[in-house]
């Protein structure tokens, strides 16, 4: 039964990742269609982000309320509707209203899974469930792509992931029996306690470490995924195609890092698993730095930051119940989710900022400062939780 229901949310996690790469990927036709400036790209993907933030501070409340299988298969919902409505609109605003439901979605089935996994699963298969939320977020722009080239239109793409997620919410509802019935003891019986309030979690000891430093990872890979290109080009005289080539590369090296961590997670465990992952990170960092002639060891510095990234997010989602206590998780994934996504959302503009006023050379130093600032919260981390 625990397998079917693992399986059940590998496919939710592919689910999660589909819609996350199709504004981009639709944005050049979109706009033009609609006659609108690019930079409103920006304002739909904040106001998605707005909705993931609010529904990740309210996942303790509604997991603890409806549990986690209703929860899972009424947000994957929202996000299909959501999809649908993007695939038959024709202006901005249309696309700013779909644009809540949307985030709202994605950042309550985000937190409840994460959770989930963390209290009842081995750390491999956490590894496993963010490699196939990568699945997720390779194969958006493909469908895509498909859409446009066979003159379909960009609704066309929406509108087909659309119906992979309606497809996918019928199927979390024909089987929400088995998260009923499913014996796991393990956080189950916390099920029923009050939700915590932000003041709470916050007074837990060690929270106000985690926190900054999930925001510092996340805003690390939306910076190094949005910006990597740019910088191969303006600072490295790189073509565009080589630069785009290897600016994916990156996201294939976390893909596959977690695939590979997967087999290696449970016996290294998810402290060690953060340490090696942000000592690779910190040297391929370095590899992009180095003001070398030659440009093969900034291309594959970019790989080898992929590979580095891999491990960390999973390891300190599934740290969680055992750092701050089963009873506090969902409370605290939600809160990590919510932190996560500000640094995703804030620092990938600031960034934009500083390299337009100043220079795209700054690319490699703020994400070393970046990496610096994960390492040193996630060390203050386990010298606090150590005097337990």
């Amino acid at each position: 039964m625990s397998t079917l229901i693992l399986a059940i949310i590998y496919l939710a996690f592919i689910s999660l990742g589909l819609p996350d790469s199709l504004l981009g990927s639709a944005w050049p036709i979109m706009q033009k269609q609609m006659e609108i400036p690019m930079s409103y790209a920006g304002i739909i993907s904040t106001i998605i982000a707005g909705g993931t933030i609010i529904s990740s501070l309210l996942s303790d409340r509604m997991t603890k309320k409806f549990g986690t299988g209703p929860v899972t298969a009424s947000s994957v919902f929202l996000t299909a509707s959501a999809l649908f409505g993007f695939s038959m609109s024709s202006s901005f605003w249309q696309l700013c209203l779909w644009a809540i439901p949307c985030g709202l979605g994605a950042g309550a089935v985000d937190a409840a899974l994460n959770n989930y996994v963390a209290l009842h699963y081995a750390s491999r298969h956490m590894n496993w469930l963010h490699c196939f939320w990568g699945v997720g977020a390779a194969a958006g722009p493909y469908i895509m792509s498909y859409a446009l080239t066979n003159a379909n239109g960009w609704n066309s793409g929406y509108r087909t992931v659309a119906i992979i997620q309606i497809t996918l919410t019928a199927g979390l509802f024909a089987t929400l029996f088995l998260w009923k019935n499913q014996n796991i003891p393990s956080g189950q019986e916390h099920t029923k306690a009050p939700a915590l309030k932000l003041p709470q979690i916050l007074q837990i000891k060690g929270v106000k470490y985690i926190l900054p430093a999930f925001f510092a990872y996340c805003a690390l890979e939306t910076t190094t995924g949005l910006w990597a290109s740019s910088f191969l080009v303006l600072q490295k005289n790189i073509t565009p195609e080589t630069a785009a080539k290897y600016s994916a590369l990156f996201f294939i090296g976390i893909t596959a890092g977690r695939f590979l961590c997967g087999f290696i997670a449970n016996k290294i465990g998810d402290k060690n698993m953060i340490r090696a992952g942000l000592t690779i990170l910190l040297i391929g960092i370095l590899m992009v730095w180095l003001p070398l002639s030659f440009n093969w060891l900034c291309l594959n510095g970019l790989i080898i930051i992929g590979l580095g990234c891999a491990p960390v997010y999973p390891a300190i989602i599934h740290a969680t119940p055992t750092n701050f206590g089963k009873e506090n998780s969902q409370a605290i994934v939600g809160l990590q989710m919510a932190s996560a996504y500000t640094g995703s959302t804030l620092m990938p503009p600031l960034f934009g900022c500083l390299a337009t006023q100043i220079t795209t050379a700054l690319f490699p130093p703020f994400l070393f400062l970046l990496a610096v600032l994960i390492l040193f919260m996630n060390e203050k981390l386990n010298k606090t939780l150590s005097t337990k």
